[in-house]
């Protein structure tokens, strides 16, 4: 008859077997895609549906759909979450992979669903750093791993933004930009939004970074659909799409 503690130690070596299985076969996914919205108090109501109904109409348009299914593992994973202040972050969209128009489907439902999270300050950096706990906490691999950041103002809660920019970039991940020129916020956020030299040098300098890393400036929410679609194509196609991106502009 076997021994307890031969038994015990035939448990333990099939689930050190069964452990490395499931291991070796951790799903793979061509970029894993943190899409971090403003919400901020500077993005009026009218503002923050336009902003909403963009990032769902774009993850159903076809060039992304095309742009999914052409990649080597033909499947991205995503998570989309709204942010303002600096203890003001909520994933709104939990990470789910997508592979096809079913999917890109569901997580836009998902998003037009939803309530708006938060109408606070605008902390950059802590959206930066929650995305980057959100990227740990992914349930699949990716071959990239991007941070998303859309916005329409300058870092003005929570630690400085370099900072966050510079840890995630440490940490091999990219960080890519979408500036919003919001010409109707109210007069006294001028400064928030219109900075010294502009928005998208503001972005450039103090926000985007890493491998590939890029920025798009959309001139109104009226043409943010737009904008973000090109944005997840650049994102997931990689540097062919970003070329025919820069020579669209």
């Amino acid at each position: 008859m076997r021994t307890t503690a031969a038994v015990t130690a035939a448990i333990f070596a099939c689930l050190a077997f069964v452990v490395g299985i499931s291991g070796a076969r951790a799903e793979k996914v061509d970029l894993l895609l943190v899409l971090a919205a403003d919400v901020s108090r500077s993005i009026d109501e009218g503002e923050f549906n336009l902003q909403r109904k963009g990032y769902a109409q774009a993850m159903s348009d076809p060039r992304v759909l095309r742009a999914i299914a052409g990649g080597r593992h033909h499947a991205i994973a995503l998570t989309f979450v709204e942010w303002a202040g600096a203890p003001e972050q909520n994933v709104v969209v939990d990470w789910t992979v997508v592979r096809d128009e079913e999917g890109a489907g569901a997580v836009a439902a998902t998003m037009l669903s939803a309530p708006r999270s938060f109408l606070g300050r605008t902390s950059i950096s802590a959206a930066i750093d929650f995305a980057l706990e959100r990227l740990a906490a992914a349930p699949v691999d990716g071959e990239k791993r991007v941070i998303d950041v859309s916005g329409d103002g300058t870092n003005n809660s929570g630690r400085a933004v370099t900072e966050a920019r510079d840890q995630a970039v440490a940490a091999g991940v990219t960080i890519n930009g979408l500036a919003i020129i919001n010409t109707q916020a109210n007069p006294g956020y001028a400064f928030h939004t219109q900075p010294p030299g502009g928005l998208p040098k503001y972005y450039e300098e103090n926000v985007i970074g890493g491998p590939g890393a890029f920025l798009l400036q959309v001139e109104n929410f009226d043409t943010f659909a737009e904008a973000i679609t090109r944005k997840l194509v650049t994102e997931i196609a990689g540097e062919h799409a970003r070329r025919q991106t820069a020579s669209a502009q």
